[in-house]
């Protein structure tokens, strides 16, 4: 037989899936994948059911269904504070991932470097070395997981093409302050890079901290690539539905590289999700409040636990230190985890560009009787 391509040989298969069949395994709680154990807004699911019955069953227009491009315009108008145009700044995708694959191939070139922060979304590296291009890592420090302005200059300054930024992060849970984004704002106009950021965790944000959206840094909308999703927003992880928001010359590259990846999202989910992108600003409100709830919920059995973790200022997931274990593998612990005190973690190495063992990442993004039931079962790993 010929070889398969070199370019997947170099990234193994996703750990957090990996993790949810290991949970599924031994019937343990699945604090892995990132996904709500609760159903979407009873007026979204009655969209989905009448997009249905319309006969929605068709492709929709490639890059978006027009009346789902105008729902995204008016949102973002409003939450962006600028003017969006729904028919020159907008594709639809099936989801964030396929959003930032999009991205990455609409201004990269095989042989480009890319930066990314590290703990980064697994998915990153594997998208820029998919698209030919080189990953480059810019360490976030433990526990706070903040960059060293040095350390990221020298990162742009070797030659960027693009640089990725997850803000809310996922898998640490920074919300990046404005002067930072304006650290990585300056370098980017100073170096002449593309920023492609990744904002699917826009609205699960704690107080005192705020969302910035990069792309309205003075300067910033002419090169940023915004990937975001429906997904978290809404409780849809498994309708896929994303979108890239670009300047018109950008969008008009990346719907040439989306129809050509995916066609288009599921149409009748398009039309659906429209009802949702009309809800008012309290359920975005009452979105973070409620997350805030769960996030509390498992702190305070983390607590009781005596182990350190990161408190989380966005998205819902927090980094558990398990160095006092003494396992030299985080995967070898993740199993054993799973296995014995019958809650599923992700290996904090599958977001670590170094090698990194003393954290596995845990997901807050369930029901209270869930977090409940695995906040008891997290006891058992009691120090002390």
């Amino acid at each position: 037989m010929p070889r398969t391509s070199q370019r997947t040989a170099v990234f193994t298969e996703s750990l957090i899936r990996e993790m949810s069949r290991v949970a599924a395994r031994h019937g343990a709680i699945n604090l892995a994948q990132g996904f709500p154990d609760w159903d979407p807004p009873a007026e979204l699911l009655q969209a989905g059911k009448d997009a249905m019955d319309a006969h929605r069953h068709q492709y929709a227009v490639t890059w978006g269904a027009p009346e789902l491009r105008a729902a995204l315009q008016t949102k973002l108008t409003r939450f962006l504070g600028v003017p969006v145009e729904a028919d020159r700044e907008l594709v639809v995708t099936c989801g964030a991932t396929e959003a930032m694959m999009v991205a990455m191939m609409t201004v990269c070139d095989p042989g480009d470097r890319v930066g990314l922060f590290s703990p980064f979304y697994e998915n990153y590296s594997a998208d820029a070395i998919l698209s030919g291009a080189v990953p480059v890592h810019v360490p976030l420090h433990p526990p706070h997981y903040r960059f060293d302005p040095a350390e990221l200059r020298k990162a742009f300054a070797g030659g960027l093409k693009a640089f990725v930024l997850c803000n809310p992060s996922n898998p640490c849970g920074r919300v990046f302050t404005r002067e930072e984004l304006g650290q990585i704002a300056a370098l980017a106009e100073e170096f002449d890079v593309w920023v492609l950021t990744d904002e699917v965790y826009e609205h699960i944000v704690y107080p005192p901290h705020r969302h910035t959206y990069f792309c309205t840094l003075p300067g910033m909308a002419a090169r940023t690539l915004m990937c975001s999703s429906l997904s978290k927003t809404f409780s849809i992880t498994g309708w896929r539905l994303g979108y890239v928001h670009a300047a018109p010359a950008v969008i008009a590259q990346a719907r040439k590289v989306h129809d050509f990846l995916t066609v288009g999202a599921a149409a009748p989910l398009q039309h659906a999700v429209v009802t949702a992108l009309n809800f008012p600003d309290s359920y975005y409100a009452g979105l973070a409040a409620e997350y805030a709830e769960s996030r509390d919920v498992l702190l305070g059995y983390l607590d009781r636990t005596g182990l350190a973790y990161t408190r989380p200022e966005g998205a819902y997931f927090v980094m558990l230190d398990i160095s006092p274990f003494g396992y030299a593998s985080d995967v070898e612990f993740a199993h054993w985890m799973t296995r014995e005190i019958g809650v599923a973690p992700v290996p904090g190495s599958s977001f670590f560009a170094n090698g990194e063992n003393r954290y596995v990442r845990l997901n807050f993004a369930k029901r209270p009787a869930t977090l409940h039931a695995a906040g008891e079962r997290l006891l058992k790993l009691r120090r002390g």
